[in-house]
């Protein structure tokens, strides 16, 4: 849409109107695709889910209210809902699909940095991994989908605090993983390695 008031008209038509809904579909299948990919790992899976998603948002948009945040983050949170549902039901070891790093954006500001990452890919991913479930899901809010912390927090019902904070300890985690099973200090880890984490990583929020 061309503007947050036409999203708000087009929203409110929604509600009673499915042609609407199904702009609003179209406006964010593909997001909302991506991200669950990245939380399922599997096309099938990915797609299977995405359409239910978004056929419980159809029928729960009648009683949906605009609480200051994108309409994005309420289509997420169901997203979030619906996937945890799903690997609690399949008994499946929750993980996220990060064989495609080089689309994650880890800041403009930090060039150097986003170089780091790329070159260590293996080592980085392996690192994420083995993070818990809502850290991987975090990290893939912050840099795949490029939301804010306000709306992270609302999609994983956590406050913007509670992000921040999440976020300062998962890349402390990140960086004790790489020093504790790659030896920072030997002298045969690559130098970039050593460097990975002097600074943290650029927000762009």
């Amino acid at each position: 849409m061309s503007s947050p008031i036409d999203e708000k008209v087009l929203i409110e038509r929604a509600k009673e109107d499915k042609d609407a809904f199904g702009q609003l579909y179209e406006l964010y299948v593909d997001r909302i695709y991506n991200y669950v990919y990245y939380r399922t790992g599997n096309v099938a899976d990915a797609e299977d889910l995405t359409a239910k998603i978004f056929v419980r948002a159809m029928k729960h948009i009648p009683r949906y209210q605009d609480k200051g945040v994108p309409f994005s983050a309420w289509l997420y949170r169901i997203a979030h809902n619906l996937v945890a549902n799903w690997h609690r039901d399949n008994s499946r070891r929750q993980m996220v699909a990060l064989d495609d790093i080089t689309h994650w954006h880890v800041g403009d500001e930090s060039p150097e940095f986003a170089t780091q990452l790329l070159e260590d890919k293996s080592l980085l991913l392996d690192a994420i991994r083995r993070l818990p479930t809502d850290r991987q899901e975090l990290l893939i809010l912050k840099f795949v989908e490029r939301l804010s912390n306000a709306e992270i927090g609302d999609i994983m019902g956590r406050s913007e605090g509670a992000i921040k904070s999440l976020y300062h300890r998962t890349l402390l985690s990140l960086r004790d993983d790489l020093r504790e099973r790659h030896g920072t200090d030997s002298v045969s880890t690559p130098s970039r390695t050593r460097s990975l984490f002097r600074r943290p990583f650029s927000s762009r929020r």
